[in-house]
């Protein structure tokens, strides 16, 4: 009981506290802003594999090159200590929810990365795991805060496999205020500007409300940013920013594996966005932890380098804020596999993948037509056809998903004068177009 009251107590001064401690540190350091959750370009930062070092140090030193390519907000994967009691060395098993796992640093080191984050207009999110804890985080010392079975002995998530992790209680209101104030310690503390929140279809509805309205409310006139890493449509209800595009990664993955018609990814936009808010949107992706250590890297499941910039147009450009993991930028060609620290990324390769890159991003920041325009779809079963429309003006992008030549027969409005977004060069189209394999084109109208 000792230890319950002295947890309560900390937690409330935090609480009570949090609102003033925000002001203190936005006094001290800069802020990142950004006018509107559309403009986001995402970036997934495994520091383990980030450098050799694998250190939060290396991440600092590397923003210019993460921000040339496009970049305004970075995620980086669990910081925290890491459980021992039943471990896998997984960082998604956290033993201190309030602490940096030494491996990264310290939270001095934190601060100087979101700091000059900040200068650079770069935002930092946080990945956060509100669902479990590791078996020897210090809240299972009170095992009311956990699910436990008839013998009264703490659980893992039901039907997971992730024996390494304690399931948490949400029918308990002071573990709900616990964990609510460790979210705001890392507001107060190193000025961060939102959470990725993982697996989070298992906490239920009510409690993401209660933490999301709450942190937004702490921040005061910072705009924080959410992006829940699960399928629930409730999440945009609860107040998130973002979805995670588990199934548009799937499905992308059949067209290129399996020859599924490229008409599916028609019925997945309408039905993604359906339950969301003005400005809501999905996060998609060619790429991610965990699909790379266990699926293959993007190249792998692409049709290699032409393949996977063809799908990132796709993801970039249509209906979603995109999602580079690091590394893809310079093809790596090798699986960053859990637990994540053999294999260290080669910055110096393939510079013309990075180029490539670039200007699909940098395209994406620079044309409001594509982050605001209404999307039109002249899809067939093998080539990706778009327009996004905004005041009287079009973008126009074609994407052969398939590895062969083929010719796409274009529906009348598409044929007339346009110019190519990288080029700037005048391309007229007439009935059809003659596609190289993977080839793709973004056009603007004269």
């Amino acid at each position: 009981m000792n230890f319950l009251k002295s947890l309560i107590l900390n937690t409330m001064l935090l609480l009570c506290f949090g609102t003033a401690a925000i002001a203190q540190q936005q006094s001290s350091s800069t802020s990142f802003i950004i006018p509107d959750r559309r403009d986001v370009s995402l970036y997934q930062v495994n520091t383990r594999a980030f450098s050799a070092a694998g250190d939060l140090k290396s991440v600092t030193a590397r923003l210019d090159s993460i921000k040339a390519l496009g970049i305004n907000v970075i995620y980086l994967m669990p910081l925290y200590p890491v459980g021992r009691e039943n471990s896998v060395n997984s960082p998604y098993c956290i033993r201190d929810y309030t602490a940096i796992a030494e491996e990264f640093g310290n939270i001095e080191d934190l601060k100087t990365l979101v700091n000059t984050a900040h200068q650079k207009q770069m935002g930092v999110l946080m990945d956060w795991v509100a669902n479990h804890t590791a078996f020897d985080h210090a809240w299972t010392k009170n095992k009311s805060w956990y699910k436990q079975d008839s013998t009264g002995k703490i659980i893992s998530p039901p039907g997971t496999g992730w024996n390494d992790v304690a399931q948490l209680n949400f029918d308990n209101k002071d573990m709900r205020v616990a964990m609510i104030a460790s979210m705001k310690f890392w507001l107060n503390n190193a000025n961060i500007d939102g959470f990725r929140c993982d697996y989070s279809d298992g906490p239920p509805y009510d409690f993401w409300k209660e933490a999301v309205g709450s942190l937004r409310a702490a921040a005061g006139k910072r705009k924080l940013l959410m992006l829940s890493e699960g399928t629930r449509t409730d999440h945009f209800k609860a107040g998130f920013d973002y979805n995670f595009g588990f199934r548009f990664f799937e499905n992308l993955k059949n067209i290129y594996e399996h020859g599924k018609s490229v008409r599916s990814i028609d019925s997945l936009n309408a039905a993604d966005l359906k339950d969301a808010l003005p400005g809501q949107q999905y996060v998609r992706y060619t790429s991610n932890h965990d699909v790379n250590s266990s699926d293959g890297t993007s190249l792998e499941l692409f049709g290699g380098k032409d393949g996977e910039l063809a799908a990132f147009v796709v993801v970039s450009c249509m209906q979603s804020i995109p999602m580079l993991y690091n590394g893809q930028e310079v093809g790596t060609p090798k699986r960053i596999s859990f637990p994540f620290t053999t294999t260290k990324i080669d910055w110096n390769i393939n510079p013309e993948h990075t180029s490539a890159y670039k200007k699909i991003i940098n395209f994406r920041n620079s044309n409001e037509i594509i982050r605001r325009g209404q999307l039109k779809s002249f899809s067939d079963k093998d080539v990706c056809v778009f327009t996004k429309q905004l005041d009287g003006k079009t973008v126009l992008v074609i994407a052969n998903l398939r590895n062969k030549a083929l010719s796409y027969s274009l529906q009348p409005v598409l044929a007339k004068h346009w110019k190519d977004a990288f080029s700037g060069k005048k391309q007229t189209l007439a009935t059809s177009v003659s596609l190289a394999p993977y080839q793709y084109m973004i056009l603007t109208s004269l």
